[in-house]
């Protein structure tokens, strides 16, 4: 008999006995966080000014999940052009799937799941501003991997507000995984950046 897991109690190291899942160091294999990265216009980075803005003076507060996705999330997804066709979002989408022994059951929820039908573009888990983004990392890969047409690679952002991590995976001969450097919202203009590759791979799923 299976047994159940939340996504929520996974780490990477039980992703990598439950799965295979190996990290892949190679700066080829992740490459749509940096190549080709489309321009922000001025307009979008005065926006993007005030959302910074906006964060720095609510975080004097602690941030729930709810307060992140509503001042950073919902600006930044509408800038990167996930609000309009060809994309689709779900939120706390559930997910369930099993190890490869079929032995451990996973369920869980995506904050918010970016979809062009019928496959998965962005897999986007929030954590409350007190936590690091590493945390949310081994969930969102978790729901990644739970991805319907594991023939193509989906994408993942996990955000507490303030800092910023992409994540590709990739499955074919083997479970692999991608990371992007973290960005933050705190350091220059970063924000300007994580909106760039948002609306790169927007782009890159929306052609033909």
């Amino acid at each position: 008999m299976s047994k159940t897991l939340q996504a929520t109690e996974i780490d990477l190291a039980k992703l990598e006995e439950l799965f295979r899942l190996e990290k892949s160091f190679d700066t080829d294999f992740f490459w749509e966080w940096r190549d080709n990265l489309p321009h922000i216009k001025e307009s979008e980075q005065l926006l993007l000014d005030d959302v910074k803005t906006d964060y720095l003076h609510l975080s004097k507060h602690s941030l729930l999940e709810p307060i992140v996705k509503m001042v950073i999330l919902s600006p930044i997804l509408k800038l990167a052009g996930f609000y309009r066709s060809p994309f689709y979002l779900k939120a706390e989408q559930s997910i369930s799937i099993l190890s490869q022994e079929e032995a451990i059951v996973i369920q869980g929820r995506i904050d918010v799941l970016v979809f062009k039908p019928p496959f998965w573009v962005v897999v986007i888990e929030a954590k409350r501003a007190a936590y690091s983004v590493e945390v949310g990392i081994p969930q969102a890969l978790t729901y990644m991997i739970a991805n319907p047409h594991p023939e193509r690679p989906v994408f993942g952002l996990v955000t507490n507000g303030s800092e910023f991590i992409f994540l590709k995976l990739q499955q074919q001969d083997t479970l692999k995984y991608g990371e992007s450097d973290l960005f933050s919202i705190k350091r220059g203009n970063d924000l300007y950046t994580v909106v760039s590759i948002l609306r790169h791979l927007s782009q890159l799923v929306a052609k033909p």
